[in-house]
């Protein structure tokens, strides 16, 4: 069980209180979205995931650098530029904010770092990367053939193909490149990717529980054995001749960087690399490296060739790599925008809420392997576990507690029937209010002190399901309690046990809020708001559809 002295506060309509001991350092990306398509709500879950974990590590007292941002070059934007009649530059802009837009609909942190590939800052750092990598001899240049799939930006083998296509993008036919480019020289770093995937059980500095450079260990196994086999130096440039967008190569301007050796420096660059050195120590070094979340279609790109190309410039890895499945549609096939399946989070958002997203893509979807997404399924589970589930019960505990307890959360001992001033959950100042004592600002004095291992056990492993399960559980047994114990019909027969059986519900669910917040944040600041005025929500918490 993770123990804690850091206090830290609630933020919005209950005011923020922040009082630690230190402040340990902690980063965290998504992985940038290709802005060759609109959003959809496999973006959403990544950006979602990754707000849970940032928000989380605040709550535990730790300064967070949370980042995401946009992929702007390739020949895959370039194309679609092209096809629309588009300037390139005004597609990517007009594609990045509607991903910068986006990120408020999902309730993500508000001071997330957003970083474009087409960020000056980051083409120079880029170009950087690229002067170092070459200094150190692991560029040259040559003439090859190879088979490529635009659509995951790499080379394939045969082997790779089913039936000449790319598994993962059917629709799209596999071109043969044939030209002169610059190679990184990744085949050397075969032993030192396998040393690091052998040492790569890595201890959180809070917690009791380890886990391996790759989560989860399916994808870690997956990538071991890709790199045993052997691994090719792959291609990081292309002629300007034929795809203008992108980075200048450093002293070659008729070849552009190409998008893996662009994009995945993004991840440094947003720190402030190279120009600003302490804030690159501080978020890269003395963090000990990033937690980045993707997809498991960039499974090669981040857990093998950003390693190769972090030790190339003789900078540490990563510190862990989550990785996420699929979201899919019926019958399991992947969301995509070419087969006409894709669900957009703006349509869901507007129809049912932010948290309720929240809710589904964490609790209701696989952390690691790929899930289904139907409006029907998420019609369905949004009545049995939002309207008939936290919001059913958190009317049910306000209205008991509105009826029968005096005051509000401040003003004495919940055991002499009135609501509390809880000595762990609750710290601030007071003053006098209408004759009553008054707490100005309710505040969570430890969150680590919430008293279910498990939970933070789930978060630490990044396992947010198991997580959310966690606390569904919880509310499961308060609704039980409520159906075999009967306090509204106790509290009229015996005064004193009802109010303290109502009171100890007021506690519980003042916990479910508690560890609410960083999953649904609106929803735990409304009950927590409730309990702090005693009342019920002004209208249901969810409306059932």
């Amino acid at each position: 069980m993770i123990k804690s002295a850091i206090k830290t506060g609630l933020k919005g309509k209950l005011g923020t209180k922040v009082r630690s001991l230190a402040k340990t350092p902690f980063y965290i990306t998504t992985a940038l979205p290709y802005v060759n398509a609109e959003p959809h709500v496999g973006h959403a879950l990544e950006f979602i995931r990754a707000d849970v974990i940032a928000r989380y590590k605040k709550l535990l007292g730790f300064d967070v650098f949370f980042n995401t941002g946009t992929d702007e070059h390739g020949i895959k934007i370039y194309q679609k530029a092209t096809q629309n009649h588009i300037e390139v530059q005004k597609y990517v802009d007009d594609a990045a904010d509607k991903f910068r837009e986006l990120l408020p609909l999902l309730g993500i942190s508000s001071d997330i770092n957003f970083t474009r590939t087409t960020d000056p800052h980051h083409i120079l750092a880029a170009q950087e990367f690229w002067k170092l990598a070459d200094k150190n001899g692991l560029i040259y240049k040559k003439n090859y053939a190879i088979k490529y799939c635009v659509g995951c930006e790499l080379e394939k083998t045969e082997s790779e193909l089913v039936d000449g296509k790319c598994p993962l993008h059917t629709l799209q036919v596999i071109e043969i490149i044939e030209e002169e480019n610059y190679f990184f020289r990744f085949s050397v770093y075969q032993k030192a990717l396998m040393d690091l995937y052998e040492r790569g059980t890595l201890a959180e500095s809070n917690a009791e529980s380890k886990h391996s450079f790759v989560i989860p260990n399916s994808r870690l196994n997956e990538i071991r054995a890709f790199v045993e086999r052997g691994i090719e130096d792959f291609s990081i440039s292309r002629l300007t001749a034929k795809m203008p967008w992108g980075i200048p190569v450093p002293g070659d301007e008729s070849h552009v960087i190409y998008v893996w050796f662009d994009a995945l420096v993004n991840y440094i660059s947003a720190t402030g690399w190279p120009d600003d050195l302490g804030s690159f120590g501080k978020w890269w070094k003395d963090t000990g490296g990033v937690v980045q979340y993707c997809g498991k279609d960039n499974l090669r790109q981040q857990s093998a060739m950003w390693q190769a190309m972090l030790m190339a410039v003789g900078l540490p890895p990563s510190r862990v790599i989550i990785i996420n499945g699929f979201v899919t549609g019926e019958g399991g096939v992947k969301m995509s925008k070419s087969l006409g399946n894709v669900i957009s989070p703006v349509d869901v958002v507007n129809e049912y809420g932010t948290d309720a997203l929240r809710y589904f893509v964490t609790k209701e979807l696989h952390p690691f392997e790929d899930s289904p997404f139907t409006m029907a399924k998420f019609k369905e589970t949004y009545n049995a576990g939002l309207a008939n589930g936290i919001g059913n019960l958190t009317s049910r505990i306000m209205k008991m507690a509105a009826d029968n307890i005096l005051g509000t959360c401040h003003s004495r001992d919940l055991s002499s029937g009135t609501l509390p001033r809880h000595s762990k959950l609750c710290e601030g100042e007071t003053k006098e209010e209408d004759g009553n004592l008054c707490e100005s600002k309710l505040s969570i004095e430890t969150f680590a002190d919430i008293g279910c291992p498990e939970f933070f056990d789930a978060i630490e492993n990044y396992n947010l399901q198991k997580a959310m399960n966690c606390i569904w559980e919880k509310i499961a047994l308060l609704d039980q309690k409520i159906q075999k114990e009967q306090p509204f019909a106790l509290v009229k027969t015996d005064k004193e046990k009802g109010v303290a059986l109502i009171a100890e519900l007021v506690r519980s669910l003042n916990e479910v809020a508690v560890m609410l917040l960083p999953f649904l944040p609106e929803t735990a600041e409304k009950i927590l708001v409730c309990i702090h005025e005693n009342k019920m929500p002004e209208k249901p918490l969810f409306m059932r559809k």
